[in-house]
């Protein structure tokens, strides 16, 4: 009765901590998503350029790193919407880049539509269901080297279609972030709210700019 008992009282805690990493991580992926969007404006306002590799990679990996080892204090959430507003910003130039082609606009709404189509899409379908996806832990490690790979390569060759296929390798790569991020919060996999939005977030960037990408390359007249 007693091992029953507590059985079940284990599990009513385990899914009130589901329910608190859920809750924060929506509330504070929201918030950075609205942040990076008015840093993003802000840097459209300001015609800002893009940065180059090394303050590109400084920063991004510099911040990422600094979240993660921050993540279990007040500092951490610092260092999050510092990450995302640099993203945000980073964002800017190519926003400018797109809103410039002739249905630019309609190239850019129909990214961020797809964008949150596909997201809100397999976080319930995950949520709703409730499958381990753990197994993908394989293919998101094998992805991330293919895709490094392929794109240092695009840095020195010019390959006919490679852009295609990166920007398309993203998207899957983007897809099975979000799938995998989310089961790990149901399943006890990830209990740390800050990293689970950094995850999100990324993936959530990925995957615009990609569909972007490949909206761009298929709109053009070239």
């Amino acid at each position: 009765m007693h091992e029953h008992e507590y059985a079940l009282g284990h599990a009513q805690a385990d899914q009130q901590a589901v329910s608190r990493v859920l809750r924060n991580t929506y509330g504070l992926l929201a918030m950075t998503l609205a942040f990076s969007g008015v840093v993003a404006y802000m840097a459209m306002q300001a015609n800002a350029p893009y940065p180059n590799l090394i303050v590109l990679l400084v920063g991004y990996l510099g911040l990422f790193f600094l979240t993660a080892k921050l993540r279990n204090s007040v500092w951490g959430l610092v260092s999050t919407f510092a990450l995302t507003g640099f993203m945000g910003y980073t964002l800017g130039p190519i926003l400018n880049m797109y809103l410039g082609m002739a249905n630019g606009g309609e190239l850019v709404s129909t990214a961020l539509s797809m964008t949150a189509l596909v997201f809100f899409g397999l976080s319930a379908f995950v949520l709703v269901t409730r499958k381990d996806m753990s197994f993908l832990s394989g293919f998101i490690t094998a992805g991330f080297f293919v895709l490094l790979g392929a794109v240092v390569a695009n840095l020195f060759f010019e390959i006919s279609g490679l852009q295609l296929a990166i920007s398309a390798g993203f998207v899957l790569f983007s897809s099975a972030c979000i799938l995998f991020q989310t089961s790990a919060i149901i399943h006890g996999g990830e209990r740390n709210y800050i990293m689970a939005t950094i995850g999100l977030y990324v993936a959530l960037y990925n995957l615009f700019i990609s569909l972007l990408q490949l909206l761009g390359i298929f709109g053009s007249d070239d």
